[in-house]
C-alpha cells in the first residue's frame, strides 16, 4: 500500500509522461519491493524546467531533466539490498522516461511506522493483527 509521489522536470514534450511515470513507479514498486499494485497510489506532478535549480542553475538553462520520487512503505518491510534495487532501478527508468538526468536527481524510500500509517480508515498494524488472528493459531499437544 505504498503511496509515491513523483515531482518531475524534463525539457523533452511528451502529452502521456504522467501516466507512464506512474506505470513505472508502480511497477518498479511491486516487482522490487513486493508492493501490491492495487493498492497502490502515485500522484505525479510536473515543474517548469525554468522553475527547478540544481546546482544554482535551472533546469532549462541547463537543458537537463530532473526528478524527486518519494514511496512511503512500512518500516522494515524491505530489505537493504531491495531499497537499493529500487533506487538504482527508478533513476534508470525516470532516465529513459525524462531524457538526461541531472545527478541531482533523488528517489526516497520513507519508511514509516506501521501503526501511524494506513489506508481505508486502517492503519497497517492494524491490518496485521487482523491477519493474524484470522489464521487460527497451533494448540501446543497435550501430553
Amino acid at each position: 500500500m505504498p503511496l509515491i509521489t513523483v515531482h518531475y522536470s524534463t525539457p523533452r514534450p511528451a502529452t502521456d509522461l504522467k501516466p507512464r511515470i506512474a506505470a513505472a513507479a508502480s511497477d518498479l514498486a511491486a516487482t522490487i519491493l513486493h508492493k501490491d499494485p492495487k493498492v497502490t497510489a502515485v500522484i505525479v506532478e510536473q515543474v517548469d524546467p525554468a522553475d527547478w535549480f540544481a546546482a544554482g542553475a535551472s533546469l532549462a538553462d541547463q537543458n537537463l531533466a530532473s526528478f524527486w520520487l518519494d514511496i512511503r512503505i512500512v518500516d522494515s518491510s524491505n530489505t537493504k539490498d531491495e531499497k537499493a534495487e529500487f533506487i538504482a532501478a527508478t533513476y534508470a527508468r525516470m532516465g529513459e522516461l525524462l531524457g538526461p538526468l541531472h545527478s541531482e536527481s533523488y528517489v526516497h524510500v520513507n519508511g514509516v511506522r506501521a501503526d501511524g500509517y494506513g489506508f481505508g480508515g486502517l492503519t497497517q498494524e492494524q491490518r496485521y493483527i487482523a491477519r493474524k488472528l484470522a489464521v487460527a493459531p497451533r494448540q501446543a499437544a497435550i501430553a
